[in-house]
C-alpha cells in the first residue's frame, strides 16, 4: 500500500475501526536513518494499534530503523518480504527476498535483538520458479528459529520478471488452501492471510483456518467494511457508523491539518469511497476530486459534497415512495 496508507488514511481508517491492527505504508530502511523521521514515521496517537512496515535487507540498518520506530511508538515493527514493485527489487528488498531466506532471517533477528515489541513479516507463497511448497516452508521454519512473532502471507506468487506490480496483485493465482496447510503445520506461530480479500464474509471464512485477515484494497476504496469489523469480527455491540457521522467526527481533524498547511487533497483522497454504493457517491467524488485539488481548497467542499449526496439521497427516497405509493393504488384497483 505504499502511497496509500499514510498518516492522513490511517487517522481516517481508524475513525471507522478502534480494533483492525492498521499498517504504515512501506518505509524504506534507509530513509528512516536518514531522512525526515517526524515526516517519515509520524502518526497521531488515535491510531493506535498501529504497525510500521519496514523495507530493507542490510540486518544492521533494518535493525536500526526497527528500533527507531519501536521509540517512536509503534506497537509492532513488520518486515516487508511481499511487495514486487521495480523500485523495491532495485534496492534489493521486498518480495526479492523470498530468494535469499537466510538473509530475511538475519534481518528479523537483528530486529528482535533491537526491539522489545513483535517484529513480524510479510511474504508471498513464493516468487518467480520457486515451489510454493518448500520456499514458503523454508523461510517459515527459518523465522521460527529466528523468534518472529507473526507471519502475513499474500496467498499468490509474485513473477518478478514479466509483470508489472498491478499484474501481480492479480494475475498470479490464490492458493489459499497453501496458507492453510503452513498454519496447520505451525500451529503455535501467528499466520495471517492476505491477497484477494474482498468482504468481511470472505474474511470470516479465512478466520476458520488461520489467525488473521488482512484487507488492503478493498478496505481502501470501499471503507464501510471497516466500519462494520468491530462489530463482524470482534463480536463488539456498537452499530456500524454512518457515512456522514464519519466525515463530522474528521472535520476537526482535516481543519487542524489545513492550518497547518496540508493541502485538502492529500486528506480528502482517502476518503473518496466512503459513500461506495450509495446514492450520491459519484457526485461525493466528483465534489472532491474537482473542487478539493486546489491549495486554497478548505473545509467547505466536504460540507458542499454532503449537502449534495443528502439532496440526491432525498430525491431517490422520493422517488421511492412515489414509486411504491403508484404500485400500491394499482394494486387496489385490480383487486376491485
Amino acid at each position: 500500500m505504499m502511497d496509500w496508507t499514510d498518516r492522513h488514511c490511517r487517522y481516517f481508517h481508524r475513525l471507522l475501526s478502534s480494533e483492525t491492527l492498521l499498517y504504515t505504508e512501506m518505509v524504506v530502511a534507509e530513509a528512516i536513518l536518514h531522512g525526515d523521521r517526524q515526516k517519515l514515521l509520524g502518526f497521531d496517537p488515535s491510531e493506535q494499534p498501529v504497525a510500521l512496515q519496514i523495507g530493507g535487507s542490510d540486518p544492521v540498518k533494518v535493525g536500526e530503523a526497527a528500533r527507531i520506530g519501536a521509540e517512536m511508538g509503534y506497537g509492532e515493527i513488520n518486515l516487508n518480504v511481499g511487495c514486487p514493485s521495480d523500485r523495491v527489487q532495485s534496492g534489493t528488498f521486498g518480495a526479492c527476498l523470498m530468494r535469499e531466506p537466510q538473509r530475511v532471517t538475519d534481518c528479523v533477528a537483528a530486529m528482535k535483538a533491537t526491539v522489545s515489541i513483535p517484529v513480524t513479516v510479510k511474504c508471498r507463497i513464493g516468487v518467480d520458479d520457486q515451489d510454493p511448497e518448500e520456499a514458503l516452508d523454508t523461510l517459515a521454519n527459518l523465522l521460527v528459529a529466528a523468534g518472529v512473532d507473526a507471519l502475513w502471507v499474500h496467498a499468490r506468487k509474485a513473477w518478478l520478471q514479466g509483470l508489472s506490480p498491478k499484474e501481480n496483485r492479480d494475475i498470479p493465482p490464490l492458493d489459499y488452501d497453501r496458507v492453510y496447510r503452513l498454519k496447520a503445520r505451525l500451529p503455535d506461530l501467528f499466520i495471517g492471510i492476505n491477497g484477494g480479500i474482498k468482504s468481511l464474509d470472505e474474511a470470516e471464512g479465512h478466520l476458520a483456518h488461520v489467525d488473521g485477515v488482512m484487507i488492503g484494497r478493498a478496505a481502501y476504496q470501499e471503507p464501510e467494511l471497516l466500519a462494520a469489523a468491530d462489530r463482524r469480527i470482534y463480536g463488539k455491540d456498537r452499530p456500524d457508523a454512518e457515512p456522514r457521522e464519519i466525515i463530522e467526527v474528521m472535520l476537526p481533524y482535516i481543519e487542524a491539518q489545513l492550518a497547518a498547511g496540508t493541502p485538502l487533497s492529500h486528506m480528502a483522497r482517502h476518503m473518496l469511497g466512503l459513500y461506495h454504493g450509495r446514492p450520491g457517491a459519484r457526485r461525493f467524488r466528483q465534489i472532491l476530486t474537482i473542487e478539493g485539488a486546489g491549495r486554497s481548497a478548505g473545509i467547505d467542499v466536504f460540507h458542499r459534497a454532503m449537502d449534495a449526496v443528502d439532496e440526491i439521497t432525498a430525491t431517490v427516497a422520493a422517488s421511492a415512495a412515489e414509486s411504491a405509493a403508484y404500485a400500491a393504488a394499482n394494486e387496489t384497483v385490480a383487486a376491485v
